[in-house]
């Protein structure tokens, strides 16, 4: 071996050790890095194993309260009709059941979520109302593909509104002739304000609490009621003679 060829390696060994050379005071650095870096992904973990805990049990507490919750029968049918609408590619009901849907999940999430078909109902109707205002914007624009889009959700939002039972005229009449005659047997002279008579119908464990009945059909039916009562109790008043 040539000398200059024992004097590279030699130089070239020398080099490799001053670039791994460290002085004590940097390896004393380092291994306080070391420590610190080591001290901080323990912490790391220790808190992403307790927010991982913490997240599961939030969790299941959250599912079994709505699972508690009872959907609307009207929701259950929303869902297999969905599956439905997706094999058949009928994208006016994908779109119906779409938005109900989610607006039925945002509502869990509120103070007031939806528990009753006639919930359902109020939703129905309101997002009738939109899409026939956007009906007619569409038709004033001469966008008839729109307007036909538009239509043929509302045929199916008055589908599912229609498949709600609600209770009959005949029996809101009655049930709401029966509480006027019970509060003016109890009010005797005071004159009966149909605020009172809605109160009394609507308050818990009244007799449309909770029932498939709209407050303003009833509201209708109390003042209609309470107008003839006053017209019979004119009649049956006789004139004093002088």
């Amino acid at each position: 071996m040539s000398a200059s060829n024992t004097a590279r390696r030699a130089s070239s060994r020398l080099a490799r050790m001053r670039d791994e050379w460290i002085c004590p005071s940097c390896q004393l650095k380092q291994l306080r890095l070391s420590t610190l870096n080591d001290g901080y992904s323990s912490i790391w973990r220790s808190q992403s194993r307790s927010f991982a805990s913490t997240t599961t049990r939030s969790f299941s507490r959250s599912s079994i309260r709505s699972s508690d919750a009872p959907a609307p029968p009207l929701l259950a049918k929303f869902k297999p009709d969905l599956k439905t609408a997706m094999r058949a590619k009928d994208t006016p009901r994908l779109n119906v059941l779409r938005a109900m849907i989610s607006d039925y999940n945002n509502s869990t999430k509120t103070n007031s979520p939806i528990k009753t078909d006639l919930q359902i109902l109020a939703l129905l109707k309101k997002k009738k109302g939109g899409s026939q205002t956007a009906a007619q914007e569409a038709k004033e624009a001469a966008r008839d593909d729109l307007v036909q889009k538009q239509e043929a959700e509302i045929a199916i939002m008055d589908e599912y509104a229609g498949a709600v039972e609600m209770m009959s005229e005949d029996d809101i009449l009655a049930s709401v002739q029966s509480t006027i005659e019970r509060l003016q047997s109890a009010a005797k002279d005071l004159e009966l304000k149909a605020g009172n008579v809605l109160k009394e119908l609507f308050k818990a464990g009244g007799i449309f609490d909770g029932k498939p009945v709209e407050k303003a059909q009833v509201a209708k039916a109390v003042s209609q009621l309470l107008s003839d009562n006053k017209g019979e109790l004119k009649k049956d008043e006789k004139p004093s003679n002088s």
